[in-house]
């Protein structure tokens, strides 16, 4: 597979947006995803199971957990400098307090469905006490667990998904192109009325010679179909058939996370920065923030290491690009943000679930078709 064809589709085949001939700005990295950042990687673990009438604790299961590594696994116990941006805050990102208040985090990030969040949290400690036990020695773990509503299609009640699961899906991580679509904790996502989950995409930013990179990674399950937007046209009409109706799924209960990685070094302030401007790229495809929708944004840098972890009794050094140079960065952010949401619905099929209750994919032919260009 060349390095193009990460652009084109998946590792597993399926088509990303690129493969439907539509634009976009900026320049991608090599695998256009959040891996192109080097050190970090993604894991997931999928779980689906079942069909028929739901019965709680039996499934039928369409859920899962994705896992994000800051860093390489021995080094997953220094911090990364960071910041959150919570657009509208029903939802949940632990972890929070913490880094708004010190402007760094450790420990691998996980995505999962609303009522496993706790699980992937804890589950994540665990695998930090087999893998890395002297990270918690005389110490404490606050990780990152985030969360969105797949109870449309899952037995979200059920509690399916267990510490072995998130282990599995940390012990997975890898760097290089990525799965995208119903995998990990986007499996029973649902956007725009259409089968969506798991999104990524990248941008390379050029300053004073040096080529950093952006990435972007998105849990993708928000939006009313009448504000879809691809590339700038609103679609509701030309799609008004093929989607599943905002009545079908009796509340709005949307929500997405997006996770923001850059080698970039920039400071704590800058971090949040960053993550203010994801919401612009949700806006870029059609997502308000509607009242019901947890839209929780995390970024950070994988610079600036040893700032990071600097002892007491030393001055402390931290480079960084100035304020004044960062619009490049959030060029990159919207950007990546935008495509992450529409590699998540791309990259996707139809999907039954709980009750026989069913979540088209966004239709292929109407994409061949009607592909805007640029």
């Amino acid at each position: 597979m060349t390095d193009s064809s990460h652009h084109q589709t998946t590792p597993s085949g399926k088509p990303r947006a690129r493969s439907f001939g539509i634009g976009f700005d900026g320049t991608p990295g090599r695998f256009n995803a959040i891996t192109d950042v080097s050190g970090v990687s993604v894991g997931y673990t999928t779980l689906i199971s079942g069909d028929g009438p739901l019965v709680v604790g039996q499934g039928p299961v369409r859920t899962g957990v994705t896992a994000i590594l800051p860093r390489p696994r021995p080094d997953l116990a220094t911090p990364v400098f960071a910041g959150i941006f919570s657009q509208n805050g029903n939802g949940e990102l632990t972890g929070s307090h913490i880094i708004e208040e010190t402007g760094a985090f450790n420990f691998p990030i996980t995505i999962t469905n609303t009522h496993s969040c706790g699980v992937s949290r804890d589950g994540t400690l665990r695998w930090m006490q087999h893998v890395l036990p002297a990270a918690l020695d005389g110490g404490w773990g606050l990780p990152v667990a985030a969360e969105t509503y797949d109870g449309f299609l899952n037995d979200i009640n059920g509690h399916h998904l267990t510490s072995e699961h998130v282990a599995q899906a940390l012990d997975a991580a890898a760097s290089g192109p990525i799965e995208e679509g119903s995998v990990g904790g986007g499996t029973g996502m649902i956007t725009f009325g259409f089968k969506a989950g798991s999104g990524t995409a990248s941008r390379i930013v050029e300053w004073q010679g040096r080529a950093y990179t952006v990435g972007a990674f998105v849990q993708a399950n928000f939006g009313k179909l009448r504000n879809f937007t691809l590339r700038g046209r609103r679609v509701e009409p030309e799609l008004a058939e093929s989607a599943i109706r905002d009545d079908a799924l009796h509340a709005e209960k949307g929500s997405i996370i997006a996770v923001v990685a850059t080698d970039a070094p920039f400071l704590p302030h800058q971090m949040k920065r960053l993550a203010r401007r994801v919401p612009l790229g949700v806006a870029m495809t059609g997502g308000f923030g509607y009242h019901s929708s947890g839209d929780i944004f995390l970024a950070f840098s994988t610079a600036n290491p040893a700032a990071a972890l600097a002892p007491s009794g030393r001055m402390a050094n931290a480079d960084f690009i100035p304020d004044i140079d960062i619009d490049p960065f959030f060029d990159a952010v919207v950007q990546g943000v935008e495509e992450a949401i529409l590699n998540a619905l791309v990259a996707n099929e139809d999907m039954t679930g709980r009750d026989g209750n069913f979540v088209p994919a966004l239709p292929k032919a109407w994409l061949q078709a009607k592909r805007p260009k640029r």
